[in-house]
């Protein structure tokens, strides 16, 4: 892209993290489902019209990869949420602040994908052996994500950066609203909201070592990785308010993310090869697997992975409610 049209995409970018900023400042509720649902198709439609412009105005397959690369993402951004609810719950943050404290942890979250993402994109155009350590961790990643089952409490643990800020800093005991910091007996400190983005930022960096490797599987073009991150990023802190009661009842989650990354580890090893020009193992032909491919392939496991699950959670309600009735 022209320096330009990186220029106009960053101060777009941060217009829209503003104008979010504004309208928390001014909200003194909580965050109702007709509230994020509003923001949830608000994000969403801000990407498709991004998408629609690259496909107007970009040559080539840039609109196709910003629309695989965007659905990656925020599937994978998904299983987030589940460690956003632990650490709500586990550090027991008020209704109010939630908003607040996910805006602030994603868009630290964002700054800090940008660094990795540049810094991916440095190592690729460097050599093209990254493939196949890329290939190789997102495969791994899936083997384990799938033998991992459910996800619960054991999902989030505080590292030793959190139990450092926690003996540095000069934090209160309890919560004052949503604020940042408070006053007590005329000394300043910090509430226990900071630890919490804290928390909230480093969860979105750790999971963005297997998301942006495996966007790098699907394009190399740094602007559609870095664009694609952050509307996925700015449109996840409305998902969790929205979803957040629903995480439970997508059971496979984990199955159909090992899926699509064990898909996009297994393409970039096999573009690694024909770009070592190894086209064939023994008899076995190595395909190309095309931008439409692989966004067909993602879309259609992701819908598998939610009608299977709502199929299990519905049928193992109804049993359960049988039971019960028996039991009493």
């Amino acid at each position: 892209m022209p320096p330009v049209v990186w220029v106009l995409t960053i101060i777009g970018l941060l217009a829209i993290v503003a104008f979010d900023l504004i309208v928390i400042a001014r909200r003194n509720h909580t965050v109702t489902i007709k509230d994020a649902t509003r923001w949830v198709l608000f994000y969403v439609g801000l990407a498709g019209l991004f998408a629609l412009g690259l496909f107007l105005f970009s040559p080539g397959q840039t609109g196709s990869e910003f629309v695989a690369g965007y659905i990656t993402e925020y599937s994978l951004s998904v299983d987030n949420l589940f460690v956003f609810v632990i650490i709500m719950a586990r550090f027991a943050v008020p209704s109010l602040a939630q908003d607040k404290v996910l805006y602030i942890g994603i868009v630290v979250s964002m700054l800090l994908r940008a660094i990795f993402i540049l810094a991916g994109a440095a190592a690729i155009s460097a050599a093209s052996w990254v493939f196949y350590i890329f290939g190789a961790f997102l495969v791994y990643t899936a083997v384990r994500l799938a033998l991992e089952g459910e996800n619960d409490e054991t999902d989030f643990q505080e590292n030793a950066v959190l139990r450092g800020m926690r003996r540095i800093l000069p934090i209160s005991h309890d919560y004052d609203g949503d604020k940042l910091t408070t006053r007590i007996d005329g000394r300043r400190l910090v509430t226990p909201l900071v630890i919490v983005i804290a928390a909230i930022g480093m969860a979105n960096v750790i999971f963005a070592l297997d998301s942006i490797p495996a966007i790098f599987g699907l394009t190399q073009d740094a602007y559609i990785v870095l664009t694609a991150n952050a509307f996925a990023l700015m449109g996840l802190r409305q998902l969790y308010f929205l979803i957040g009661g629903l995480l439970e009842r997508i059971i496979y989650l984990n199955v159909g993310l090992s899926v699509i990354l064990a898909f996009i580890g297994v393409k970039l090893i096999i573009e690694a090869l024909h770009g070592s020009h190894i086209d064939d193992i023994g008899a076995i032909h190595l395909p190309h697997i095309g931008i439409l491919t692989s966004l067909g392939f993602i879309i259609a496991t992701l819908f598998v992975t939610t009608v299977a699950s709502l199929i299990k959670s519905s049928y193992d309600s109804r049993r359960e409610a049988i039971r019960v009735k028996v039991d009493d």
